[in-house]
């Protein structure tokens, strides 16, 4: 560590540890969104035809946001950090005039987008999850006025003065907690904070991607908080190394993206963030055309999207009201029981009441989002229940 960028441009390079060479996306001027999504009319980054490896070096907000003082060495230099530990992409954005706008504009920094070649409307995006590393040996956890599942209530203290800004981000009264990760005596990456008396509080980690999307069919701009039927920042923390995500494909090219990487997360995500820490994400794409078997429905094609680990499969329910968030996730796990495991929906409703947890993904997006882990060993004896 650090994991500094590997090129200026998107390309196809030798990435260490990864045999061959495969295509990089880094996160530069030219490839990054700051609080918005690729939408209908932004151009790709890079297109790649199906069953290409993509590399993306992403970057976390925190640290670089306005009430961190927009300084990302400075910032991280006041927790103890050294220059040569800080990431050059993130002090490329941070000294830039790249507009963003703390009160308007979502905190995310989102890579991309990269198009799929022959994708189009009604096809779906296979999107396998390889590694997720972490670039540095920190992270941060935030909570801010307004936000997270105790607005009002946390963070305590006085609430942002009228003139917070950049160059006085002490008036926004936030708090970001600075955390640490190390290797315990197994090699497993562990989170570490103290308590009062300065003793050690360690947990372990689970790194995903908070943000993964294609684009959604519209010109306007697209928000990079609330998740939607394109993905985006869904915020599932079991959608991590080794599992996929089927996506509805929107626009042609599909033009998938990535970013708010995370160290772990637990399923809430309470204070407003994860262990926020800038990542090397790795992902093989696979274009599913439209009615191919592989796609979790019986029309041959997604109208949200679809998670699958090795012991499960996740219908996923998206809706401001969290009520409705669990009634879209439920309705998508009944029609997923019923069109590819060929279940009565009455028996489906039995099921999942007695053999499914619905989860709290998180309830700090706007959109909140629930999601249903699905067994897959309960269907052991259904023929083709499996989906790759």
């Amino acid at each position: 560590m650090p994991l500094q960028p590997l090129a200026d441009q998107p390309g196809k390079l030798v990435v260490p540890g990864i045999r061959g060479k495969v295509w990089y996306v880094p996160s530069s001027l030219s490839t990054i969104k700051w609080g918005y999504l690729p939408n209908a009319v932004d151009a790709p980054v890079l297109r790649v035809p199906s069953g290409a490896t993509v590399v993306f070096d992403t970057l976390s907000h925190e640290g670089l946001l306005e009430d961190q003082g927009r300084d990302v060495l400075k910032y991280f230099g006041s927790k103890g950090v050294p220059a040569t530990m800080v990431l050059q992409d993130a002090m490329t954005i941070t000294r830039s005039s790249l507009p963003h706008d703390f009160s308007k504009d979502g905190p995310h920094i989102v890579t991309g987008p990269v198009a799929i070649e022959g994708a189009q409307p009604g096809d779906v995006l296979k999107v396998e999850i390889l590694a997720v590393t972490p670039r540095v040996p920190y992270g941060v956890i935030s909570n801010r006025h307004g936000k997270g599942a105790l607005p009002g209530e946390m963070p305590e203290g006085p609430a942002p003065e009228a003139d917070a800004s950049a160059a006085q981000p002490e008036k926004y009264h936030n708090v970001s907690v600075f955390t640490p990760i190390r290797k315990d005596k197994q090699g497993r990456w562990m989170g570490v904070l103290k308590n009062m008396q300065g003793e050690e509080v360690t947990f372990p980690t689970a790194p995903f991607m908070g943000v993964m999307g294609v684009a959604a069919a519209t010109e306007q701009p697209v928000h990079s908080v609330p998740p939607g039927v394109y993905g985006g920042n869904m915020d599932v923390k079991d959608l991590g190394v080794g599992t996929v995500v089927y996506m509805p494909v929107f626009v042609e090219g599909a033009n998938f993206y990535t970013g708010d990487p995370h160290m772990v997360q637990a399923n809430g995500e309470v204070a407003l963030t994860a262990l926020e820490h800038s990542m090397r994400a790795t992902f093989r794409f696979t274009l599913l055309k439209k009615g191919d078997s592989r796609i979790p429905s019986a029309s041959g094609s997604l109208e949200k999207p679809f998670g699958e680990t090795k012991d499960y499969w996740i219908a996923i329910g998206l809706n401001p009201d969290l009520d409705e968030a669990m009634k879209d996730a439920v309705r998508e796990a009944l029609r997923f029981l019923t069109e590819k495991l060929g279940m009565e929906r009455a028996v489906a409703f039995a099921y999942l009441s007695a053999a499914t947890d619905f989860n709290v993904s998180q309830v700090v997006d706007r959109t909140k989002g629930i999601h249903a882990l699905i067994r897959k060993r309960d269907f052991s004896k259904v023929k083709k229940a499996a989906l790759r």
